[in-house]
Order: C-alpha cells, then structure tokens, then sequence
C-alpha cells in the first residue's frame, strides 16, 4: 500500500456541531415576531407561562409541563431576528446560542432557527444535540399551527 492510499481516520465528533432549520410560514413577519416575543402570545404555542420579562439582556424562565427552562435574551430586531442563549444538560452544563431570523418570502416568512454550537465531545452534549434537533422541529411545528392556522399542537395534559 503506498502512502498516498493512506487515510488518516476522522473524528466524526471533532467539528462541533449546529442544528439549522429553515421553515415556510403563511403568517407575515410582524406576527412571526409577536407569536416569539409577546408573552401572551408565546404561551399560547411554547411554554405554559413565563416568569420574568422579554427584553434584552434580561433572563426569563419558560415554564414547560416537565421542565423549567431560562434563556438570555441578547438580541430583538422588531420582525427580523430574535437571539437567545439557551440552557441544556443539568446543572446548565451547556449553553448554546438559539438565533430565529425572518424574511418575506411572498405573503408570508421563511424562519431559519440556528442552535449551537454542540461539542459532542463534552459529556452530555451529544444528548443535548439530540434534544434540540427533535425540541426545535416539534416547536417549530407548534408554532406553524398557531401562527399560520389558530391550532394549538401541543400536548394535552390530563
């Protein structure tokens, strides 16, 4: 075998990982934008409530049937861009960066939802990988009901 048909191995978990989707919405931005950013709107489609306030550079807890979880808000482009940092693992062992921008696309938007950066590597993380690629797509999901028909998708409780 000569050299060059020598392959160095590569470490599929080496380059950290991002989760990305891009999502078609009937709704214009405007109400993409209040359906992420006014409470009584969020509630209605993601969290149970919300304690705290949605404002930059303040943490707010959203409140889930099985979780509690606080995000930072950092960034709020009225009906463009919304940026968040994002707890994962116990103890927020790992924090990543959630960015959600809005662009028409005809009578309604395009969301792109980007999370990350995911070291699998880090003990932990690959789990949180995988909790974010499955969470996102099923918020997302809830949100396309809510905004673009006036259905609630989530789960009933009992």
């Amino acid at each position: 075998m000569s050299t060059d048909d020598a392959r160095t191995p590569v470490d599929p978990l080496a380059e950290p990982r991002t989760v990305r989707m891009v999502r078609r919405f009937g709704a214009p931005p405007p109400r993409l934008y209040r359906c992420l950013t006014d409470p009584e709107e969020l509630v209605r489609w993601f969290p149970e409530r919300i304690e705290g306030s949605i404002a930059v550079h303040t943490r707010s807890t959203l409140v889930f049937p099985n979780a509690r979880r606080w995000w930072d808000i950092d960034t709020l482009e009225s009906d463009r861009r919304l940026v968040v940092r994002w707890a994962w693992l116990p103890g927020d062992a790992w924090i990543t960066t959630v960015t959600i921008a809005l662009e028409p696309a005809g009578y309604g938007t395009l969301l792109t939802l980007t999370d990350g950066p995911f070291d699998l590597r880090v003990p932990g993380a690959i789990d949180a990988y995988a909790e974010a690629r499955e969470g996102w797509a099923e918020a997302l999901a809830w949100l396309r009901g809510y905004a673009d028909f006036s259905v609630e998708l989530r789960p009933r409780r009992y």
